[in-house]
C-alpha cells in the first residue's frame, strides 16, 4: 500500500473511512480505519490528528450499551494514532483522558454492570500509558492543576483497584505503571525534568492521594505471593517513588506553616487539596511507619530476589530523599538493609554493600542527630534480645542477628560515641556480648592432651606450635558456626576502631576482674578492641575522625598486660597433678609454701587436695590460652615498639611455652612466633639470645623461691629447646642454681627439676654429640637393624647363623645367672675391664673437662638418688631413661625388684579401673596405672627381657584389654604387646590366640594331630576386638619383615 506524505493526500485517503465510522459504529468501520492508518506517514497524521481522533471518540460517546470488543477495537485504534502523534493541545489531552478512564467505569444507571473482560482493560491502560506519553511539553502539566483535581483522582482510584484485585498479573503490572507514568515517575526518559516549584505543585496535588496510594499498594506488596513477584516489584517501586516526592525533606520545608486561602471560585477544589505542614507530616508520616514496618517484614524474606533487591532501593531511596521527615521509619528501613548485607544473592549482597557505602561517605547519619538516636534505640533493643536470640535462633539466624548488630555499629560509625556514652547503652551491649562470647568448657581432651617430653627438637616443636596451636578451634556454648565468631570478632573490633579506646579498656577491664564468670569473654573482647583500635582486620564503612594516638594505645597494652600476667590470672590449675596444684596454689597465695609432692602413704590414690573440677580445668586452660593470644596480638599492632615491653611480656611467655598442658604450650609458642615477627627478630632463636640476659637475672630469682622453681625451670626449658650451643655461656650459671636448688630439694621437688635436667642433657647431646649420637643410635637400635634387614641386601652365612645361635644361648644363661666356669684365662681377660678408675681427686696435669661435659657431669651425679625417690612417677621416668640407654646394666635388678612391684599394683588396681565411670580417668590412679602401661612395654623391649618376665608382664596387661577398662588404658595395654611382638612374637601369638583365636587351623597331612587353642570357637566377649586387632597387626608385622632369627623394629 502507497504511503501518503501530505495532509491532503492523507485526508482523501481517511475522510471516507472517518465518514463511514461515524455514520455506524461497527468493528469492521473500525478495522477500515485502522487499515488506512497504517499508511499515512506520521507527519500527515500529525495534522489530521483530531479529524481522525473525532469519529474514535464519538464511537465511545454514544449513548446506549456497546459491545465490549468494539469498545476494544476502538480504543486500540486510538493508541495507535496517540503513538504516531503529539497532543499539543491542553483541551484534547484532559477530554481523551477523561473519555479513556469513562471506558474503565461501567455506567452509573446500571445496577449490577457486568464486569468488563481483561482485554478491554488491558487495552485502556495502554491507551492511557500511550496518552500521557503522546503529551507535548508543558500540555501535561494541564493535568496538575488543583482544577484537574477531582480528574486525576478519578484515574488514580481506578488504575489502583485494578492493581489490588485483579487477578490477572499482566493488568496488574501494567496498572501499576501506568500509575507512576500517571504520578510523573515514569522510568522512561522522554518527559522533561520538574523544576523545583513544579515538583513542588506536584507534591501538594499528590498528597490528597497519597493515603489511598500507599494503603494499597501495602495491601499489594503483602498480597499472596502467587501473584509473582514482578507485581510486587512494581508496587514497591510505585510506593517509594510517590512517598519520596510528597515526604520529600526539601519540599517539606519550603511549606508555610499555615494554609494561604484561595479565591473564592477556588475555594471547593481547596477543600480536596492537603496543606503539608508540621501535623500533617508527622501524622502522615507514623501513619507510613506502620506501613513500611509491614512491609519491609514481608519484603525482607521474599523468597524471590529481585523483590529483596527492590527493598533495598526503597530504603536508599527514602533515605536520600526523607531522612528527617521519615527519620521514626528507619529503625525498620535500616535493619531491612543491614540485614540484606549477607543475603544468598550476589547481585542484592553488592547493591546493599554500596548503598551502605554511600550512606557512610554522604554522612548521613553522622549530620542527623535524630536518625543517629534511631539507631542507638535499635542497638540496645538488640543487645537486650541478642542472649536469647542466640539461645533460640538456628546457625543462619544468628548469622542474620550478629549481621544486623554489626551493621547498626558501622552506620553509627564516628557516632557510637553516643551509645558509649551511654550507661545504659553500654551495660546492656557488654552483658550481651559476656553472655554470647562464653565458651563450652565441657571437653576433657582438652585437660588430658599433655605435651611430650622432648619429643620434638627446637625447630620441630616451633613449627608445630604455629601451626597447631595459633589455629585452635575455639567451643562456644551458644553456636558452632565459625562465621557466627567472625561476625562477633567483627563487632569487637569495630568498637575499638570507632569507640573511645580508654571507656572501653576500663569497662571491659572492670568486667574481667568482676567475676570469673565473664574472665574469658573479656579478654576476647579487649584482644578484639585493641586490634580494631590499631585498625587491625576490621571492616568499617568510614573512616574515624580523630586518627589513633600511638601512646594511647600503648598505655591500653600496658595496663591489659599488667592484669593478663597477674599471678592470680596467670598461674592458674590446669591439671590435678599433685605437684601442680600445690605450687599455682602457693604462688597465689603468696603467704602459704608449697605442699610437699610424693609423700602420699599411697601413691596409686588421689593427693588429697582441694577439689578442682574439669570444667575449672578446661576453663582456667582456655583463660591463659587467650592471654597468650592477646599478648601476640598487643606485638603485632604496636609492632617494633613492643620491644620496650618484653621486659615484662617474654618471661612469662616462655614460662607458658613450657607448660606441660598441651594446648598452653603450642598457644605461647605461637605467641612467640608473633613476637618475633612484630619484633622483628629473625627467629625464636634470636629473640631468645638477645634477651637472655634478663631471663636468666629472673630465673635466678625466682629458683630463690620454692614456690616460683617449677615456673623458673619452664622458661629454662624452653630456652634451652629452642636456642642453640651459643646460649650455653649465658645460662650456665643458672643451670649450676638449678642444681644447687635441687640439692636442697630432693624430697619435694625432684619431679619439678627431672624435666630441666632431661632438657638439658638433650641439648648438649643436640648442640656438642650429634654425631655420636647418630652413630650410637644407628649401632643399637633395633629399627635400624630392621630397617637393614627389611633392605634384603644382606646374605646370611651358615656360620653366621650357628654362631648367633651360640651366642644367644651363651647371653641367655648369663642373664639368667646361670654363669660357667670359664676358667682363670677369661677371668684375667675380663678383671681388666673391671679395674677401677684412677683416683678423681688425683687431677695433677691432666686436661680439664670441657664446660659442656663438665656440666653434663655435674646433672648426671645429682641423678645418682633419683632411682630411691619417694615419688613412683619420678622413679618410673628414670627407670625408663637409663634402660634407654643401658639395658643390660638394669636387667637383672628390673627383673627382682621393680617389675613384680609393676605387675602386682597394675593386677590389684585392675577390678578398680574395670567398673569406674568417666570420672576416674581425672584421678591419679588412674593416671598412675596409665604411666605404667605406657612405660613398660618399651622397658622390656629395652631391656631384652627373659621369657618368664615377658610372661608375667603379659598376664598382667591381659586384663586392661577388656572394653570394661578406659580407653585410655586399653590402648596403653595394646601398646605392651605391641612392643612384646618385638621381642617374642611368637609367644604373644600363642597367649593372644589362647584368649581369643578367630580362625580353625587345619593339619597340612592327616598323619599330624590337630591343632586346639583354648580361644577356638569362644563366644565374643570383653576381650574380642582388642585382641582381633592385635593379632591383625601381628599378621601384618609378619608379612612386611621377615624374622630372620632377629627382632622386629620397636612400634611407632
Amino acid at each position: 500500500m502507497a504511503v501518503f506524505d501530505t495532509p491532503q493526500e492523507a485526508f482523501g485517503a481517511l475522510r471516507p473511512a472517518c465518514v463511514q465510522l461515524t455514520r455506524a459504529q461497527t468493528m469492521e468501520n473500525v478495522a477500515r480505519l485502522q487499515a488506512h492508518l497504517a499508511a499515512i506517514s506520521a507527519s500527515a497524521l500529525q495534522e489530521l490528528q483530531e479529524y481522525v481522533l473525532f469519529p474514535l471518540r464519538f464511537a465511545l460517546k454514544v449513548p446506549g450499551p456497546k459491545q465490549e470488543r468494539l469498545v476494544q477495537s476502538v480504543v486500540q485504534c486510538i493508541s495507535s494514532v496517540l503513538a504516531a502523534t503529539c497532543v499539543k493541545k491542553q483541551e484534547l489531552l484532559q477530554e481523551l483522558f477523561s473519555e479513556l478512564c469513562t471506558c474503565l467505569s461501567p455506567p452509573s444507571s446500571s445496577s449490577n454492570p457486568a464486569p468488563l473482560s481483561e482485554e478491554l482493560k488491558l487495552a485502556v491502560i495502554q491507551a492511557l500509558h500511550t496518552l500521557m506519553h503522546s503529551a507535548y511539553g508543558d500540555v501535561i502539566l494541564s493535568l496538575y492543576q488543583p482544577s484537574a483535581l477531582p480528574l486525576l483522582g478519578f484515574a488514580v482510584s481506578l488504575l489502583l483497584g485494578l492493581a489490588e484485585q485483579e487477578k490477572a498479573k499482566q493488568i496488574k503490572i501494567s496498572a501499576l505503571k501506568c500509575l507512576q507514568v500517571l504520578v510523573l515517575q515514569c522510568d522512561c526518559q522522554e518527559h522533561r525534568h520538574l523544576d523545583e516549584d513544579e515538583a513542588q505543585q506536584c507534591g501538594d496535588l499528590f498528597a490528597s492521594f497519597l493515603p489511598g496510594i500507599s494503603i494499597t499498594l501495602s495491601r499489594v506488596i503483602t498480597g499472596d505471593i502467587k501473584q509473582g513477584h514482578k507485581p510486587t516489584v512494581s508496587a514497591i517501586r510505585l510506593f517509594y517513588l510517590i512517598v519520596g516526592l510528597v515526604m520529600a525533606d526539601v519540599q517539606l520545608a519550603r511549606i508555610a506553616k499555615n494554609k494561604e486561602k484561595l479565591p473564592v471560585e477556588e475555594s471547593r477544589i481547596s477543600e480536596l487539596m492537603v496543606h503539608r505542614g508540621p501535623d500533617w507530616s508527622k501524622s502522615t508520616a507514623e501513619k507510613l511507619s506502620l506501613l513500611l514496618h509491614k512491609m519491609v517484614e514481608f519484603s525482607s524474606v521474599h523468597p524471590h530476589w529481585k523483590v529483596r533487591l527492590e527493598l533495598v532501593e526503597l530504603v536508599h531511596h527514602l533515605l536520600r530523599n526523607c531522612s528527617q521527615s521519615l527519620v521514626d521509619s528507619f529503625s525498620h528501613l535500616l535493619k531491612a538493609l543491614v540485614g540484606l548485607v549477607n543475603d544468598e544473592n550476589s547481585e542484592v549482597q553488592s547493591r546493599c554493600k554500596e548503598v551502605l557505602q554511600g550512606i557512610a561517605e554522604q554522612r548521613i547519619v553522622a549530620q542527623n542527630r535524630a536518625l543517629a538516636d534511631v539507631l542507638s534505640e535499635n542497638l540496645h533493643s538488640l543487645a537486650t534480645a541478642l542472649p536469647r536470640l542466640m539461645n533460640s535462633q538456628d546457625d543462619m539466624g544468628k548469622v542474620s542477628t550478629l549481621s544486623l548488630l554489626l551493621g547498626y555499629l558501622k552506620l553509627l560509625g564516628p557516632k557510637i560515641n553516643i551509645v558509649l556514652n551511654s550507661i545504659s547503652h553500654l551495660h546492656r551491649l557488654s552483658k550481651a556480648l559476656m553472655q554470647v562470647l562464653e565458651l563450652d568448657v565441657t571437653d576433657v581432651k582438652i585437660v588430658e592432651d599433655r605435651r611430650c617430653e622432648g619429643a620434638c627438637g627446637p625447630s620441630g616443636s616451633l613449627q608445630h606450635g604455629v601451626q597447631k596451636g595459633r589455629c585452635q578451634k575455639k567451643y562456644f556454648r551458644f553456636f558452632t558456626e565459625e562465621k557466627i565468631f567472625q561476625l562477633l570478632q567483627q563487632v569487637c573490633r569495630v568498637l575499638g576502631y570507632y569507640g573511645n579506646l580508654y571507656l572501653l579498656v576500663d569497662h571491659f577491664m572492670g568486667l574481667y576482674g568482676e567475676s570469673g564468670m565473664y574472665r574469658k569473654q573479656a579478654a576476647m573482647v579487649l584482644n578484639e578492641l585493641i586490634a580494631g583500635a590499631a585498625g587491625v582486620g576490621v571492616d568499617v564503612l568510614q573512616e574515624r575522625e580523630v586518627s589513633l594516638n600511638m601512646d594511647d594505645l600503648k598505655g591500653s597494652i600496658m595496663s591489659i598486660l599488667d592484669e593478663y600476667t597477674d599471678q592470680a590470672n596467670w598461674y592458674l590449675i590446669t591439671s590435678i597433678d599433685t605437684e601442680e596444684i600445690s605450687h599455682e596454689h602457693s604462688v597465689q597465695h603468696s603467704g602459704l609454701t608449697a605442699c610437699p609432692g610424693g609423700t602420699c602413704s599411697s601413691i596409686l590414690l588421689p593427693s588429697p587436695e582441694p577439689h578442682v573440677t574439669t570444667r575449672t580445668m578446661n576453663s582456667n586452660i582456655w583463660q591463659i590460652c587467650i592471654q597468650l593470644e592477646g599478648v601476640g596480638c598487643f606485638a603485632a599492632v604496636l609492632g617494633k615498639e613492643f620491644r620496650l615491653l618484653l621486659l615484662s611480656a617474654l618471661y612469662p611467655v616462655l614460662e607458658k611455652a613450657g607448660d606441660k598442658t598441651l594446648l598452653i604450650s603450642e598457644t605461647a609458642l605461637g605467641t612467640l612466633v608473633d613476637i618475633c615477627k612484630a619484633c622483628s627478630y629473625d627467629s625464636l632463636q634470636c629473640l631468645i639470645n638477645e634477651n637472655s640476659d634478663y631471663l636468666v637475672n629472673g630465673i635466678s630469682l625466682n629458683l630463690r623461691q620454692l614456690a616460683h622453681q617449677p615456673h623458673a625451670s619452664q622458661v629454662l626449658d624452653t630456652m634451652l629447646r629452642h636456642s642453640d650451643a651459643s646460649l650455653l655461656p649465658l645460662v650456665e650459671d643458672v643451670i649450676q642454681d638449678v642444681l644447687s636448688a635441687l640439692d636442697q630439694s630432693y624430697n619435694n621437688q625432684a619431679s619439678t627439676f627431672l624435666r630441666i635436667l632431661h632438657s638439658v642433657m638433650t641439648a648438649l647431646v643436640q648442640w656438642f654429640g650429634s654425631s655420636c649420637g647418630e652413630e650410637h643410635q644407628q649401632t643399637q637400635t633395633p629399627e635400624w637393624r630392621s630397617g637393614t634387614l627389611s633392605q634384603g641386601q644382606q646374605v646370611v652365612t651358615r656360620q653366621e647363623v650357628e654362631q648367633f645361635f651360640l651366642d644367644y644361648v651363651r647371653q641367655k644363661q648369663i642373664a639368667e645367672g646361670n654363669l660357667p666356669d670359664t676358667g682363670d684365662e677369661e677371668a684375667d681377660e675380663v678383671l681388666p675391664l673391671a679395674e677401677p678408675e684412677p683416683n678423681n681427686s688425683d687431677t695433677e696435669g691432666e686436661t680439664p673437662l670441657p664446660s659442656h661435659a663438665q656440666l653434663a657431669k655435674d646433672v648426671m651425679e645429682r641423678c645418682i638418688h633419683l632411682l630411691s625417690d619417694g615419688n613412683l612417677r619420678v622413679r618410673l621416668k628414670v627407670l625408663c631413661t637409663l634402660a634407654q640407654k643401658c639395658g643390660d646394666f638394669l636387667r637383672q635388678r628390673f627383673s627382682k625388684d621393680v617389675l613384680p612391684k609393676l605387675t602386682s599394683s597394675l593386677l590389684s588396681q585392675a577390678p578398680a579401673s574395670a567398673r569406674a565411670g568417666p570420672v576416674y580417668n581425672h584421678t591419679l590412679a588412674f593416671k598412675l596405672q596409665l604411666a605404667v602401661l605406657q612405660g613398660l612395654g618399651s622397658l622390656c623391649e629395652k631391656l631384652d627381657m627373659g621369657e618368664s618376665d615377658l610372661n608375667k608382664v603379659a598376664d598382667a596387661c591381659l586384663i586392661y584389654l577388656s572394653a570394661k577398662q578406659p580407653m585410655k588404658l586399653q590402648e596403653a595395654a595394646q601398646s605392651v604387646f605391641l612392643h612384646l611382638m618385638h621381642v617374642d612374637p611368637d609367644s604373644t601369638w600363642l597367649l593372644l590366640n589362647e584368649v581369643c583365636c578367630p580362625y580353625q587351623y587345619e593339619p597340612p597331612h592327616i598323619s599330624l594331630r590337630p591343632v586346639k587353642l583354648s580361644g577356638m570357637g569362644r563366644q565374643r566377649n570383653e576381650f574380642t576386638d582388642n585382641v582381633l586387632l592385635l593379632l591383625e597387626r601381628l599378621q601384618q608385622q609378619e608379612s612386611v619383615t621377615p624374622r630372620a632369627g632377629t627382632r622386629e623394629a620397636s612400634p611407632p
